[in-house]
């Protein structure tokens, strides 16, 4: 892998997501071995205790080198489909002749779990879709889950699974005595360019201990008398805790400073860049600075008095229509709902593997793919994606939702069809309680705009935010103009209307309801 310790942000890097996050002992070792500085000895003492940048799930907004929080299971492998999207993404617009400045791949490890949990099918097929071929997963087939072996539940072929997806499959049946085998698969991997890969890579969990095959290996300490056990089988010595031999740090430090070696010859490559494509530079600076353009207010839609009603989705697609030219960071897509999202960018064809380039992604009916695929892209960087579906099906979207909350990560969830007024669907499509579900997690904006101009105060505030992901909530059916403004919209609430004397009742709406309130109160619009 392509890395460097003393600068972990080096955006060339090749990614790495431990999507079996519970492994997480593994990724902070390493990270130590090979110099990051972030991660020390004193630090590995404390795993797994409040404070530290030792977490018992990586989390990336805690631990240089670890790019996503992969607490969830399946969450990390969908996340690498959009860290692969994104860097063939930025490559395609990017990269000119001679100068590749996107040229990394992402590397995962995962687990039965992760390949159990729906949202990483959904991920995985599409990433099969769009031949995502610097996609590399090792599938560690240890044959035991939390519960017992996996013959309690899953006993599916996942080879044939993956090669239905359109993927590049490998097996290795066993690496405890030597790891050529999965050397060699790694390498045929790096070399299929027009596939992802998923090595099935057949292991023992808790090698070597008197518990080795167990459940009991999973998630509980082996105890000393065990540990000392393995220690003595593998040639260390029992009395030594967190030691490390000068030869293994030798090793993983020189792995480390050709990592900084490359990140430096990269540099030197972008300063010529720079020279050559000037317009281009400035604009990879922009977005690495997460600058929005400064008459942004300017570009979104303002409305007056006598502005044709419509749903507020409609606003929401001149709004995005209106800065998407100007903001090219902008690039997602719709779960199979184009037409009723009215999401599509006029701006951009369609991303597929024929046209990395495209900014418009066909998602498919896969919201919770969906969903994290642009956590992924998010974590990638450079670029500011958004997603959409209807609002009562942000449900199955919600575990991936809630980890762009927790990781801070912008995205931008354009939701319709925001009530009871969706039309002839009925009960199961009617988001009678998610907007307070979505409204209680924290580090989550909930915007839903009563009409024309607070729809322009959701887009600019979704796009000031770039660690708060926010939900933009839209109607399928007409709303009246309200006499609003951006400016009032931004305040979070304000006076539609009010009597010459004191109410007796106060109504208080937003998004369709507030059109609905304001009949109520007797109050014709401004």
């Amino acid at each position: 892998m392509d890395y460097s310790p003393s600068d972990p942000s080096w955006h060339n890097r090749d990614r790495f997501v431990l999507s079996n996050g519970h492994a997480c002992a593994l990724q902070y070792a390493m990270l130590h071995l090979t110099g990051y500085a972030g991660v020390g000895i004193e630090d590995l003492k404390k795993f797994r205790q409040v404070g530290s940048v030792t977490p018992g799930h990586p989390e990336n907004f805690v631990t240089d080198g670890v790019e996503v929080s992969t607490g969830p299971l399946g969450q990390g492998i969908s996340n690498a489909v959009g860290m692969a999207l994104a860097e063939r993404h930025l490559a395609a617009t990017f990269n000119r002749p001679g100068y590749d400045v996107f040229d990394g791949r992402t590397y995962v490890i995962c687990g039965d779990g992760c390949l159990q949990e729906g949202v990483s099918s959904e991920a995985c097929s599409l990433a099969g879709h769009l031949g995502l071929g610097r996609l590399v997963v090792l599938y560690d087939d240890n044959l035991i889950t939390i519960d017992g072996s996996t013959d309690l539940s899953f006993t599916e072929d996942v080879n044939k699974r993956f090669e239905a997806y359109g993927w590049h499959v490998q097996t290795v049946d066993d690496v405890s005595e030597s790891t050529g085998a999965l050397s060699a698969a790694v390498d045929a991997a790096v070399a299929e360019t027009s596939k992802p890969s998923i090595i099935k890579v057949r292991t023992v969990i808790g090698y070597g201990s008197a518990k080795e095959g167990s459940e009991k290996t999973h998630g509980a300490p082996l105890g000393p008398d065990d540990i000392a056990n393995v220690k003595t089988k593998f040639g260390m010595d029992p009395a030594q805790h967190f030691q490390v031999d000068e030869e293994v740090s030798k090793c993983y430090r020189a792995a480390g400073a050709r990592g900084d070696a490359k990140a430096a010859a990269w540099q030197t490559m972008l300063g010529e860049y720079r020279k050559a494509h000037p317009d281009l530079a400035a604009e990879y600076d922009r977005r690495l600075t997460h600058a929005l353009p400064t008459d942004l207010d300017a570009l979104l839609p303002t409305f007056a008095a006598g502005e044709k009603d419509a749903a507020t989705r409609k606003f929401s697609q001149r709004c995005l229509q209106a800065v998407a030219p100007s903001c090219p960071e902008l690039v997602g897509g719709s779960a199979d709902l184009t037409g009723s999202n009215l999401t599509q960018l006029g701006v951009s064809a369609d991303l597929q593997k024929t046209n990395y380039g495209g900014r418009y992604i066909r998602f498919g009916v896969r919201e919770h793919g969906m969903a994290a695929i642009c956590n992924g892209m998010f974590a990638y960087g450079m670029l500011r994606p958004y997603c959409a579906t209807f609002l009562n099906f942000a449900g199955y979207a919600l575990g991936s939702i809630r980890v762009s909350a927790l990781s801070k990560f912008g995205i931008i969830y354009i939701m319709t069809h925001d009530s009871i007024g969706l039309g002839e669907d009925g009960p199961t499509h009617q988001p009678v309680e998610m907007l307070e579900s979505l409204r209680s997690m924290p580090n989550i904006l909930v915007l839903r705009p009563g009409d024309c101009n607070e729809m322009h105060a959701a887009y600019r505030i979704a796009l000031e935010r770039h660690e708060t992901p926010s939900v933009i909530v839209c109607s399928r059916q007409t709303v009246k103009f309200l006499g609003s403004s951006p400016t009032k919209a931004a305040l979070g609430g304000y006076v539609v209307s009010s009597p010459d004397a004191a109410p007796a009742v106060v109504l208080v709406g937003s998004g369709s309801e507030t059109s609905l309130c304001a009949d109520a109160a007797g109050a014709p619009p401004a």
